[in-house]
């Protein structure tokens, strides 16, 4: 399950983990203009976890979901000029 707020200056994503016997810490994902950050409770330490991923590395990853094991470089396409 998983919900989506548009608040002023980001959206957010809160990923809820459910259907199974271990289930994992809710992941928030804030989406800026400049970057997205993930949030995840760390029961062990008992903080909140957090990682910031620029848009290029957003994109390097949303790209590496549907490509097989390498190493890759995306790149722009050029644009057509009439």
């Amino acid at each position: 399950m998983f919900t989506i707020e548009h608040e002023f200056d980001a959206t957010v994503v809160t990923l809820v983990d459910e259907g199974s016997e271990t289930l994992g810490e809710d992941v928030i994902i804030h989406a800026f203009e400049e970057c997205v950050t993930l949030e995840q409770h760390c029961p062990q330490t008992d903080r909140k976890m957090t990682v910031t991923l620029s848009i290029a590395q957003l994109n390097d990853l949303g790209a590496a979901l549907d490509l097989p094991e390498g190493v890759y470089r995306l790149r722009q396409a050029a644009e057509n000029v009439d």
